[in-house]
């Protein structure tokens, strides 16, 4: 974790850029989606089908999954890093938070790793801990992290309904909107939630007070890894600047 943390310090936006780059998701779906016959329906179509190995592009969307998986986990190990110096509560929702993110990036590997229709107990579990485990992080983090208003209100509304959603998917009630409905009310808000979290970081980093801040403190770092050259003492006191001494008359004298 020091070795991340002394990467992020040099490099604070790449993580935020991990996060925004969960967009690219939604963008495979469309094009996994586009040359589907009869036409693809967000409505009656889970995101899963996208996937299913019958399907002319189920590559590149298990390619999209597992991308997506690597984004969640990778992006939560480098943004963790932001609160490391906040107060004990943020650290340890931080800490809780981005475990689950982890843990939900893991199972949206799964997801790719094992299409729906290959083997179907492993990716309904990777799908339950993708989706299941990424709306909690947002609760979680939503209810203790100091964040701009809009983006916690998104957190703490979201996340709970997303819950509701998945709960209902996995018991087969949609309530007439569709079962591919349902399970985006219970999938996107996180992704959405990557990509705004990411922005919010990225915008933080770019902010004028604290790039001074940063620059003092990677100033003060390096100034710690550099010690100054030691000096020769010569009778108790520093020869650094001292007239150089004649091996033949002690003293230096000529």
């Amino acid at each position: 974790m020091s070795r991340v943390g002394g990467f992020t310090d040099r490099h604070p936006l790449v993580g935020p850029v991990v996060f925004i780059s969960s967009c690219l998701y939604f963008v495979a779906q469309a094009v996994a989606a586009w040359v589907w016959n009869p036409p693809y329906s967000i409505v009656t179509n889970t995101i899963s089908d996208l996937g299913n190995t019958t399907e002319p592009r189920h590559v590149l969307m298990n390619v999209a999954f597992i991308g997506l998986g690597v984004i969640m986990a990778a992006g939560s190990v480098l943004i963790y890093q932001e609160y490391r110096e906040s107060s004990s509560a943020e650290q340890r929702a931080a800490l809780i938070g981005f475990i689950l993110m982890g843990v939900a990036g893991v199972g949206a590997m799964l997801v790719g790793i094992f299409p729906e229709n290959v083997n179907h107990t492993a990716h309904v579990a990777g799908a339950a801990a993708a989706i299941g485990g990424g709306n909690a992080a947002m609760l979680v983090l939503g209810w203790v992290l100091v964040l701009p208003g809009r983006l916690r209100s998104f957190m703490r509304l979201w996340a709970p309904a997303a819950l509701v959603a998945l709960v209902l998917f996995a018991c087969h009630r949609d309530f007439g909107i569709g079962a591919g409905s349902m399970e985006r009310i219970a999938a996107y808000p996180e992704t959405i939630w990557l990509i705004s979290f990411g922005a919010f970081i990225a915008h933080k980093h770019m902010n004028p007070p604290f790039l001074m801040r940063r620059l003092v403190t990677l100033g003060k770092s390096a100034g710690a890894r550099s010690p100054s050259r030691p000096s020769k003492q010569v009778g108790g006191e520093s020869s650094v600047g001292a007239r150089p001494v004649s091996p033949r008359h002690p003293g230096g004298l000529p």
